[in-house]
């Protein structure tokens, strides 16, 4: 009877502690009072290579594992069109004969390979088996406390209070599960593995060892093909994982390939997993790494190591991230709710800056989670997918994803994650130099529409089969190249300009510069040219999409000839291809304002055949480009506000993040924090029937994008916007709270980085800047400016300016 009582009196203190923790953490803990049943409610783990999705289920906890480097292919041959570039006359000849059907069946002839996939390594279950198979489980709690980077469930069964504790720790390389029972012998359960991929599973004494490979051929979901997945046993990335068991009592025994697991009080299942990827051009089947000997090696380090320690370390590494950047919008009286019901209510325009909070740092986890593997960037779905053909192929699709996933990198505080992507474009910028030479004949290098983890340049559409508005883009080159110079501008990193960075910039600038011809005023154009994934309608109701002129080209390479320009200056070197550019911008065909006000899309002022279009790659120059200013160019600032205010806000996922971004360059924050909210509307699971679906683009219950489906550019383009709408920056100057929304007329920030290597700080009550922190991290002057008040500083490195203002 007393253990009874006992028992309960311990409940009741547990219950209350999480209450309590919940309430003062609620900007930073996502939890939910049940189980995932669908990937969109599911808590993701990361530790920048190793991905897992948890769904906390009580008889049977699904865990969907994915590593970074499983991908299918192998290395790309990126002249597998050598002579693409010969129908470039032919097609220049049709548009200046204003037959633009025949330049778009023409512009298919430059067209190559799909790009290959990332691939989902396989589901790990917790099979549970409780006393009384009727009991019911009450008191159930699920969380992500994304302040430390872990994920805990707790429930009850027949007065037994179970818990599991889950994270992935960068420094050991491994992911660590630990499950609990408050009686003892309480825990029994089996531990199985499946997998879509090729694998052989066996299991020894407490451990498990599986062994497999990824398709080398993964066609698109998009794309019908006879063959769309392809195994070749000799060919494509081998990935070992291993699963082993460490217990303080009970017993541990293998079932075939499954693990068991028998009356224990304490069970830690150890996950350490590694792929045979050696790099973008290296083989990996014949070139391989050795991935059953990583995997082993990294399993017992961390296996010698008490748990507490793993997580001690796992916490001090994840937070010297997490921890650069606080935020804090002032009072709020949204009450305690699991996070699925806040978005609900939130979606009803009520009041909860705390969620607000909790989705601006819920971005810069993910990136930290997803973004620690140099020349693998996070994909279209960061690191976490359980599809053989995800959406997209979850690859990096390089006319607005890919970039959009590290808007967050360098404001938020986070410039070592950018990395992954700086490493990635050094690559594509080789493979790059062949497709600028053989689909479009000249120097430099660039990239196209879609890449994947080898570095695949080339225009995709598989020879022919893809819509020109899409397949034939050839511009990722010059904005990707912007990221290079968007580092040193945030780090002033000059030792990174001039061992890696200029070379990078210098190659894009020249693919653009020589691939410029003049239209017949003497205006330097592109030739062909589309306007990512649009279409125009001529005078005569032809809808087409190869044209000559873009804007959203001509905005791209002005941005990369400013950037190389001004990163030749800061290395003093290279004058004479300095002077190329500078002659070329002032030839450049201009900025042109259609009748209606807007900033015009294509070389002519016509019709967009989807006016509302989710794409405005044209207003590139605005964001991310920053050569479209307020105060600056204010008539081309006006007119991509009646380009945005035409296209409405009724959009999506990254489209929705993007033009909150454009909103807070244009200094309304009222307008940004409307789509902020949009961007927080509630989504249905997919899949998921209820009596009033609610569907289209918003978020998830696990605050995932929905754009739909799930892709985390939006996460990453909304978090990117929280820091724009409250600092923006240039060589020179640092504007505070630019676009401070009426919603936010208090509150305070830190960490936040600006342009110039700094790091501000600061505080404001009723709209109104009050005190402000400046730090230097390489020393160096800027001007603060903050409405009608500006006040110049010069600090030397690593010191820091308190101001009141």
């Amino acid at each position: 009877m007393r253990s009874s009582l006992l028992t309960k009196i311990i409940l009741v203190f547990i219950f209350s502690s999480f209450g309590a923790r919940i309430v003062a953490q609620s900007s930073h803990v996502l939890w939910y009072k049940q189980p995932a049943d669908y990937f969109e409610e599911s808590l993701v783990l990361g530790n920048g290579k190793t991905g897992a999705t948890v769904f906390g289920g009580v008889n049977s906890d699904k865990i969907y594992l994915n590593d970074i480097t499983l991908w299918s292919g192998e290395p790309v041959n990126a002249n597998m069109n050598p002579e693409a570039y010969k129908n470039i006359p032919a097609i220049r000849e049709a548009l200046k004969n204003e037959n633009y059907k025949l330049a778009d069946q023409l512009n298919k002839k430059l067209q190559g390979k799909f790009s290959e996939s990332f691939a989902p390594l396989g589901t790990m279950n917790i099979v549970h088996f409780f006393k009384d198979k009727e009991a019911e489980y009450s008191d159930y709690y699920r969380e992500l406390d994304i302040a430390n980077a872990i994920s805990k469930v707790n429930y009850v069964i027949d007065g037994v209070h179970f818990t599991r504790e889950y994270f992935i720790s960068a420094p050991d390389k491994i992911m660590v599960v630990k499950l609990t029972s408050s009686e003892k012998g309480g825990l029994n359960f089996d531990i199985n593995f499946e997998s879509l991929l090729k694998y052989h599973a066996t299991s020894q004494e407490n451990l498990m060892q599986i062994e497999g490979y990824a398709p080398v051929h993964s066609a698109p979901s998009y794309v019908k093909e006879e063959n769309p997945i392809v195994f070749d046993e000799n060919k494509g990335i081998r990935f070992s994982s291993l699963i082993q068991v460490k217990n303080t009592d009970g017993t541990v025994s293998k079932m075939g390939s499954n693990l068991s697991v028998k009356n224990a009080t304490e069970a830690i299942i150890f996950v350490s997993i590694a792929t045979s990827f050696n790099g973008f051009d290296k083989n990996p089947a014949t070139e391989g790494l050795n991935a059953k000997a990583i995997a082993k090696e990294n399993l017992t380090k961390a296996m010698a190591k008490p748990y507490e320690v793993l997580k001690k370390s796992h916490i001090a590494d994840y937070q010297k991230f997490y921890n650069r950047v606080s935020l804090d919008l002032g009072k709020t009286t949204a009450p305690n709710l699991p996070t699925d019901e806040r978005l609900l209510r939130y979606a009803e325009g009520k009041e909860d800056k705390n969620l607000e909070i909790l989705y601006f740092q819920y971005g810069r986890y993910l990136l930290i989670s997803s973004s620690k593997t140099l020349g693998v960037p996070a994909n279209l779905q960061g690191i976490w997918n359980p599809y053989m053909r995800p959406p997209w192929s979850s690859n990096y699709t390089t006319n607005i994803n890919v970039e959009e996933n590290y808007w967050l990198a360098e404001n938020t505080n986070l410039s070592e994650l950018h990395q992954p992507l700086l490493h990635f474009i050094k690559n594509i910028s080789e493979t790059g130099k062949i497709t600028a030479k053989t689909f479009y004949g000249v120097n430099g290098w660039t990239a196209a529409h879609n890449s994947d983890i080898w570095a695949m340049s080339n225009p995709v559409g598989n020879f022919g089969g893809g819509d020109t508005n899409w397949a034939c883009w050839n511009m990722a080159g010059a904005w990707l190249s912007t990221h290079i110079w968007e580092h040193y501008l945030f780090s002033q990193d000059k030792d990174f300009l001039k061992k890696e960075g200029y070379e990078i910039l210098r190659g894009a600038a020249q693919f653009c510069l020589e691939w410029l011809v003049e239209d017949k005023n003497g205006n330097l154009i592109t030739s062909p040219s589309t306007s990512p994934e649009n279409k125009f309608i001529t005078p005569d109701g032809y809808v087409g999409a190869t044209l000559y002129g873009g804007t959203a080209d001509l905005a791209m390479i002005r941005e990369c000839f400013l950037n190389t320009i001004a990163a030749s200056k800061v290395l003093n070197t290279d004058t004479e291809f300095r002077t190329k550019l500078e002659n070329a911008l002032t030839k450049l065909y201009p900025y042109q304002i259609g009748k209606e006000g807007n900033l015009q899309e294509w070389y002519f002022d016509w019709k967009d055949e989807d006016p509302k279009h989710r794409h405005q790659s044209h207003l590139f120059g605005l964001f991310p480009g920053n050569h479209i200013t307020v105060l600056k160019t204010p008539e081309l600032a006006e007119a991509s506000k009646k380009t945005l205010e035409i296209k409405g806000d009724e959009t999506t996922g990254w489209s929705k993040g993007w033009r909150i971004n454009l909103w807070a360059r244009l200094w309304d924050g009222n307008r940004a924090y409307k789509m902020y909210r949009e961007l927080l509307r509630y989504v249905d699971p997919d899949g998921k029937k209820t009596e009033k679906p609610r569907r289209g683009g918003g978020t998830y219950p696990n605050l995932f994008d929905a754009h739909p489906p799930f892709q985390i550019d939006g996460n990453f383009g909304g978090a990117a916007a929280v820091a724009e709408m409250l600092v923006q920056s240039n060589e020179n100057e640092i504007r505070l709270l630019p676009a401070l929304p009426d919603a936010w007329e208090s509150g305070n920030v830190k960490g936040i980085c600006a342009r110039g290597g700094f790091e501000i700080s600061m505080e404001w009550s009723a709209k109104r800047l009050k005190t402000l922190t400046v730090f230097s991290k390489k020393g160096g002057k800027t001007t603060l400016i903050s409405g009608d008040k500006k006040q110049s500083v010069t600090l030397q490195k690593g010191r820091k300016l308190k101001i009141v203002w």
